[in-house]
């Protein structure tokens, strides 16, 4: 009963749209987008013990894999049942000749399953002549009572269904169309103006009310819906003109080109005063004619998983509520300042915002740790990010440009510099107390992306993805079919480079 009683909390957790830190036993604090990581991959892990000790004893057979229970738990829970077809792949260690598998096969017909693929390689092991491997549809509850079934058969040395990190039963979920991040936003973060009396706006009444209400909003917001303004009141609008005139005073010293230009062009388009904190939606639009990435406004710090799948459809999920007034110039928590001053800028230059899309296209299908490690990457980079510019050091992560104090700790000799190499820093161990001991430094944006892709081409997940910017959808390149019209798209777009250099050579001839 514990077991099955600390499962469904945690199915609960998932459920809501509510941070689940401190029901979890997690400090109350500043917590950053790797911290939020590492503590997601602890709650599914313990999870998954829960639910599969649950399984257990549903399924009351103690000679299931851990795969079989899973898959117990999946008819007993999910809302189909015994009667969804499920995929699976089966390995049969074979004592006998190959004649044998006439018999398996009939064995899978009678439970209706459909092959889908066959073969057979010499068996290694002591005692079997082959092990093949069949791909089957069947429903779930047939597939359990083939493999008890086939266990029986004297012919057969084992049967196997494999397990997640070879071929899964079961595709792993996320978003694929945009409009699917509405089911990706939970919050992560409990550093809270009405939990933790750290916080600068814990006593504060009225504070803590306004940002509820601009919390629902947030959760209300669906796919299509136009980004709802915020009528900031006098105050927030005070707190954003003391960092904007400070941030104005740094840019041009310390700021990467990239973002100095962008920020002139956001100051030329009137989104960009000292007076008035802009609304998400004159921001997204000039993004998107800009770079293509367009803004989702959300309630606090996501989860790491949610936060950069968004990313894969040049989506940014921006907080709207406002740091309070009396810490203008740190936040312990992601706030509209930080999310305007801080990533905004850099979201309009091309190069950045592909660097951005490619951490966020990474992430889909990877796993936890995979998760933490691309987080790492992102801390490091998009929010503390250095780069070089001829001789200098410029800054071009967000927690610098929007944070006066850690910009200036950043380039001054009180802490180290290293060279940005994916493989290391992403496993580098951070902390979000203080300033950062140690910074990496990216050559360029463009050498960054390249040894970004190198990186991301050692990861385990068996599939590569695409974004098509003209249906709006991640494309997974599983299939000759969809290679071939990769390739096809590419052809057309090597004809009109070529075109374009001839006519620029016979131009200058």
């Amino acid at each position: 009963m514990m077991a099955v009683a600390a499962a469904q909390k945690n199915r609960e957790m998932f459920a809501i749209k509510k941070s689940y830190s401190i029901e979890n036993g997690y400090p109350a604090r500043r917590r950053s987008l790797v911290d939020d990581a590492r503590f997601e991959t602890l709650v599914v892990k313990q999870t998954k013990q829960c639910v599969l000790e649950e399984a257990r004893q549903r399924a009351n057979d103690s000679g299931l894999t851990e795969e079989e229970v899973v898959l117990a738990k999946t008819i007993a829970e999910t809302p189909e049942g015994e009667n969804a077809v499920q995929k699976a792949v089966l390995v049969l260690r074979m004592r006998e000749g190959i004649s044998s598998l006439a018999r398996i096969l009939k064995s899978i017909e009678n439970f209706k399953g459909v092959v889908e693929h066959l073969e057979s390689r010499p068996s290694k092991k002591e005692g079997m002549q082959f092990d093949v491997l069949v791909k089957v549809d069947m429903n779930r509850q047939s597939l359990l009572q083939l493999i008890r079934n086939l266990r029986q058969s004297s012919s057969l040395g084992g049967v196997s269904l494999l397990a997640d990190n070879s071929v899964s039963i079961k595709d792993p979920w996320f978003p694929r169309h945009a409009s699917e991040l509405d089911n990706c936003n939970h919050l992560m973060t409990k550093y809270e103006p009405d939990l933790d009396m750290n916080h600068p706006g814990f006593a504060d009444k009225e504070y803590r009310a306004r940002r509820k209400i601009i919390a629902e909003i947030a959760f209300a917001f669906k796919y299509g819906d136009e980004i709802p303004n915020i009528p900031y009141t006098e105050t927030e609008n005070t707190t954003w003109t003391r960092v904007f005139n400070t941030v104005l005073d740094l840019v041009p010293k310390h700021a990467c080109l990239e973002y100095v230009r962008s920020f002139k062009q956001l100051q030329e388009e009137r989104i960009f005063e000292a007076h008035r904190i802009p609304q998400l939606q004159e921001v997204s639009e000039f993004l998107q004619k800009s770079t293509g990435f367009t803004l989702r406004p959300a309630a606090g710090l996501l989860t790491a998983r949610d936060f950069l799948a968004s990313l894969a459809f040049r989506i940014f999920q921006s907080t709207q509520y406002v740091r309070h007034i009396n810490s203008p110039y740190h936040t312990p928590e992601p706030d509209c300042i930080h999310e305007l001053l801080g990533h905004m800028p850099l979201l309009a230059d091309p190069s950045f915002a592909q660097f951005s899309q490619e951490i966020g296209l990474a992430s889909l299908g990877a796993s936890d740790e995979e998760i933490e490690k691309l987080s790492t990457i992102y801390w490091f980079t998009v929010e503390f990010g250095l780069c070089k510019e001829g001789a200098e050091v410029k800054a071009y992560g967000a927690g610098l440009l929007s944070a006066y104090g850690e910009l200036l700790h950043s380039l001054s000799d009180k802490c180290e510099h290293r060279p940005f190499e994916p493989s290391t820093t992403a496993i580098q161990p951070y902390q979000d107390q203080e300033y950062q001991p140690i910074y990496y430094v990216a050559e360029s944006f463009e050498d960054a992306k390249e040894k970004f892709r190198r990186w991301v081409a050692t990861m385990s997940r068996p599939f590569e993805v695409r974004f098509n910017p003209h249906t709006q959808r991640v494309e997974v390149l599983d299939s000759v079919d969809r290679l071939e019209g990769l390739v096809a798209q590419m052809n057309t777009e090597m004809v009109h480079l070529t075109n374009a250099l001839n006519k620029l050579k016979a131009s200058s001839a």
